[in-house]
């Protein structure tokens, strides 16, 4: 059978930053499949990033049987209606891959816009049921094919007594209210002076500047790690000294690192927003507090630490397994061959 080319439109930037992102992570497995894969941009300034898709996609007008367009909600989402604007003008299917948590509020204040782009689609493609969803409710037609992760890569370590260290995954970014992270700490050191937190992602929009005067004003300058960005390989090596993943963010799809953290044995402490009450089933296998919230998140964590819910993880496994590439493949080969 033959494998159609394509082009994958997104932030190809996981050699600068060492972050692997579903882009990454997708169009390898396609090329696996036997697919041939162009992808653009890796370009580090915006413009230039804009440019160069804008570029790929008339040079590859005539190569390639589709194009895959990572779309977001903030910023980038005007590069998802620039570049499938460009596919229309030179009759290309396209297919948005929707991930920005606030998608469905720019479906609101950008309702023109958003139907440029999504009513004229081959395909939207929702990672989460809840923006199939949203997107559904405003009459885009959506296909829900999830995240991926290849689960042999993740090791499942048991937590037989889960104590008071925290592990946060996720940019330093005001969306995802990294400061309630050190909130969380302090309340919880009210009950654990021994407590620990780790944070490992890249600086976003200059909020590391503000959990580090966070950190200070409250002298949790020794119980707070923050270790930048790490690979895949080495964060998954440094969760084995963590056991409880929390997610304090105030806007999410369906983030692939608290999949990742479910598929390790992470019992999952999450804010109740977006998709995640979607991924997470509460108080079955993971728990979800409201946004905003670091008294309930940390009074969570203790309930978790005193009841030992190793339980939590145990099921939060089983589900991720359903995220790995043995289960997901088919219905992408099926949307593009």
């Amino acid at each position: 059978m033959k494998k159609n080319k394509i082009l994958y439109i997104g932030n190809n930037l996981v050699k600068k930053t060492n972050y692997a992102t579903s882009m990454d992570i997708l169009s390898n497995l396609l090329k696996l499949e036997g697919f041939t894969i162009y992808r653009s941009s890796s370009k580090s300034n915006k413009i230039r990033r804009l440019l160069e898709m804008c570029f790929a996609i008339f040079h590859y007008r005539t190569k390639v049987d589709y194009v895959l367009i990572d779309t977001f909600s903030t910023s980038n989402f005007y590069y998802a209606l620039l570049t499938s604007q460009l596919c229309r003008l030179f009759r290309l299917k396209y297919l948005p891959i929707l991930h920005g948590g606030n998608l469905p509020y720019r479906l609101k204040q950008n309702p023109k816009l958003s139907s440029l782009i999504f009513n004229n689609s081959f395909q939207n493609i929702a990672p989460s049921g809840y923006l199939k969803y949203e997107f559904e409710i405003k009459e885009y037609t959506t296909l829900l094919i999830p995240n991926v992760i290849p689960i042999a890569n993740y090791t499942f370590k048991e937590r037989k007594k889960i104590a008071p260290k925290l592990l946060y995954v996720r940019a330093f970014a005001s969306i995802y209210n990294p400061a309630m992270a050190i909130e969380v700490l302090k309340e919880l050191k009210k009950k654990y002076p021994e407590a620990t937190l780790c944070m490992i992602g890249p600086d976003k929009d200059g909020t590391l500047k503000d959990v580090k005067h966070l950190i200070n004003t409250y002298g949790l300058q020794d119980s707070v790690e923050i270790t930048g960005v790490l690979s895949k390989k080495e964060w998954h090596k440094k969760s084995e000294d963590f056991d409880v993943f929390i997610n304090t963010t105030n806007v999410d799809n369906t983030p692939i690192s608290v999949i990742e953290a479910m598929a390790l044995g992470l019992p999952v402490v999450s804010t109740n927003v977006g998709g995640l009450p979607y991924l997470i089933s509460n108080n079955i296998d993971g728990v979800l507090v409201d946004k905003e919230q670091p008294i309930l998140m940390a009074n969570q964590i203790h309930k978790i630490i005193k009841e030992n819910k190793s339980s939590f993880a145990n099921k939060a496994r089983s589900k991720a397994e359903n995220f790995d590439w043995s289960v997901v493949r088919n219905q992408w080969l099926k949307l593009l061959q």
